[in-house]
């Protein structure tokens, strides 16, 4: 009886606007979320192994070491300084020094 065969009109124009209108939404959404998460992930890598060589400098020599410098040239503690700043604040020998790590502003 009734058929519709009315052309693709309005609606069908906005639905597909509305559409493209999300789809870039989520695009820059993902492309400003991944790299602040992968920064916060380095940023962990960096004070974990700075922690690590902290710890093993404790239990091979008794104390931990007065600065970061001393885990460079003697375990082999490489940091990207160029792109991160490091903390390394020894408070006594024998308790964990407070570690932290940030992103240097490009």
């Amino acid at each position: 009886m009734y058929s519709d065969t009315r052309k693709p009109g309005l609606m069908t124009f906005i639905y597909a606007f509305l559409s493209l209108v999300i789809l870039f939404c989520l695009i820059v959404e993902i492309r400003l979320h991944v790299p602040s998460e992968m920064e916060e992930e380095t940023a962990a890598s960096i004070r974990n192994a700075v922690r690590e060589c902290a710890l093993q400098c404790y239990v091979v020599e008794g104390v931990y070491p007065e600065n970061i410098e001393y885990l460079q040239e003697n375990y082999g503690l490489r940091i990207n300084t160029k792109a991160y700043i490091v903390a390394y604040e020894a408070f006594a020998e024998n308790q964990m020094p407070q570690i932290k790590v940030v992103k240097r502003k490009q």
